[in-house]
């Protein structure tokens, strides 16, 4: 895997399972956190809804992308103004990509959360609990986003 490249969902079973985590998230159930985000496609213009996880650290917020650069990140790098949602709240918000060199204390602390989830979406070689020559390996490949007020 390189940055240009992402982990598509491996079934109908994935696709199925990111329906129905955004469908209870937009009606407020909490699942472990996860909210809708909301990107403007950028060769469509039309909204595009995936399931998330927002990390909280030291007061800043952060998405990342574990199937790597998939069509959210890919969308909010041309127009990073998005919303996030969970039921009835929707927070207007800009992503700003973290450079590469910044990115590795922020994946590790989404594994150490996230990773009981996201590990079969990883790229290859790359596991929860990395080693820190694995992870200097993929870092390029996880676009991690910093999450800001609109």
């Amino acid at each position: 895997m390189n940055a240009t490249d992402y982990r598509a969902p491996a079934n109908g079973v994935e696709n199925v399972f990111n329906r129905a985590v955004r469908w209870l998230t937009d009606r407020g159930v909490n699942l472990a956190g996860a909210q809708t985000l909301t990107v403007t496609g950028r060769v469509s213009g039309t909204p595009q809804r995936i399931p998330v996880n927002p990390l909280q650290i030291d007061g800043h917020e952060y998405l990342v992308s574990p199937r790597g650069n998939t069509q959210w990140s890919r969308n909010a790098r041309a127009v990073p103004t998005a919303e996030l949602r969970r039921g009835r709240r929707v927070r207007a918000v800009r992503l700003a990509e973290i450079a590469v060199d910044q990115r590795a204390p922020i994946i590790r602390t989404y594994l150490d959360k996230w990773g009981w989830e996201v590990g079969r979406l990883l790229p290859e070689g790359l596991g929860v609990d990395p080693t820190d020559d694995e992870l200097a390996r993929h870092i390029a490949d996880l676009p991690v986003f910093e999450i800001h007020a609109a």
